[in-house]
C-alpha cells in the first residue's frame, strides 16, 4: 500500500518529537533548500508554531546571493533563531576552489564539514536533524533515521544501529553526536507535492525563469549548474518529475569528480 503525504507527515513529526525528547543539546541544519524548508515546515508543526532549537546555516558565502536573502527574510518571518557557521580562517586563506588548489571535494570538506564541526564544538551539540532522503543518492540510502558520528564527526556507515517497527537507538557512547534524518522515507516528488499541499515558500530559483532554466538542487553558485525546465509552477514541477530520468543531484559538479566523492565527504562528516 502507497504512504500518503499525511503518512509521510506524521513519521516525520514522530520522529522530530522523539529527537527533541531524547537530546537536550539539539540543533536542525538548513541549507535553505527545498528538503530542509520542508523540514522546517514539519518542525513548526510538531511544536505547533514554534521551533525549540536553533536553525544552523553552513554558510560558504559562494551561495547566491538570493539564497541567503530568502534565508533572512524567513528568519524574520518565522521568528528563528539561527546560527551562522563558516570556516574562517580557510576562507582568508584563499585556498578554496577555484581562486586556490583545492579540488570541489576538498573545499567542501573545509568550507561544509569543518565549519559544520567548528559549530558543534563551539554549541555542543549532541544531535543534529537533518533534511536527507534516501532516494536522492546513494551514499544517504545507508542512513539510518538516527546515525551515530564519532568524535570527529566519521560515520562508520558498515556498523549502523538497526531500526525495526519504529523503535530507535538513541543512546550512544560520550563525544559522539547523533544525525537525526526525519525525511530519509521521502522521495523527491513527496517533497513538492507536500510543498504544493501546504503552500510552503521555496525560493524562486527552483521555478523556470526567462531563459527557460531552473534549479533542482541547490549548492554554491559555482559548483550548481541549472536544468532546462518550462516548470514555473509547483504543479509544473511535479507534472516534470514523473516524466524525467535525470537524476537530482546531476548539476552538482562535486559529485562527478570520482565515483566515490560524495561517499568520501560523507564519511568524514558531510551533510
Amino acid at each position: 500500500m502507497s504512504r500518503t503525504l499525511d503518512d509521510l507527515e506524521n513519521q516525520s513529526i514522530y520522529i522530530l518529537r522523539e529527537a527533541f525528547h531524547k537530546f537536550e543539546r539539539l540543533a536542525m541544519l538548513w541549507s535553505i533548500g527545498k528538503d530542509s524548508t520542508v523540514l522546517l515546515w514539519l518542525a513548526r508543526k510538531a511544536f505547533f508554531g514554534h521551533v525549540p532549537f536553533p536553525l544552523v546555516h553552513v554558510d560558504t558565502t559562494y551561495k547566491i546571493p538570493s539564497m541567503i536573502e530568502y534565508r533572512d527574510q524567513l528568519v524574520r518571518d518565522w521568528k528563528l533563531e539561527l546560527i551562522v557557521g563558516r570556516n574562517e580562517e580557510v576562507l582568508a586563506s584563499g585556498r578554496t576552489f577555484p581562486q586556490g588548489r583545492a579540488t570541489r571535494v576538498e573545499c567542501c570538506g573545509t568550507l561544509k564539514k569543518d565549519a559544520l564541526k567548528q559549530v558543534l564544538d563551539k554549541h555542543q551539540f549532541t544531535g543534529v536533524i537533518v533534511g536527507v532522503r534516501r532516494d536522492e543518492e546513494p551514499t544517504r540510502a545507508k542512513e539510518r533515521y538516527f546515525s551515530p558520528r564519532d568524535a570527529h564527526m566519521e560515520w562508520n556507515v558498515t556498523d549502523q544501529p538497526p531500526e525495526l517497527w519504529n523503535q530507535f537507538k538513541t543512546d550512544f557512547p560520550p563525544g559522539s553526536h547523533i544525525r537525526i534524518h526525519p525525511l530519509l522515507h521521502w522521495t523527491e516528488l513527496d517533497i513538492w507535492e507536500y510543498i504544493g499541499r501546504e503552500n510552503i515558500p521555496v525560493i524562486p530559483l527552483y521555478f523556470a525563469n526567462e531563459q527557460g532554466q531552473r534549479y533542482r538542487s541547490l549548492g554554491c553558485a559555482m559548483c550548481t549548474a541549472p536544468i532546462q525546465s518550462r516548470a514555473r509552477t509547483v504543479r509544473d514541477i511535479i507534472e516534470e518529475l514523473r516524466q524525467t530520468k535525470t537524476p537530482e543531484r546531476a548539476g552538482r559538479a562535486q559529485d562527478q569528480e570520482s565515483e566515490d566523492a560524495f561517499e568520501k565527504l560523507r564519511r568524514d562528516g558531510y551533510m
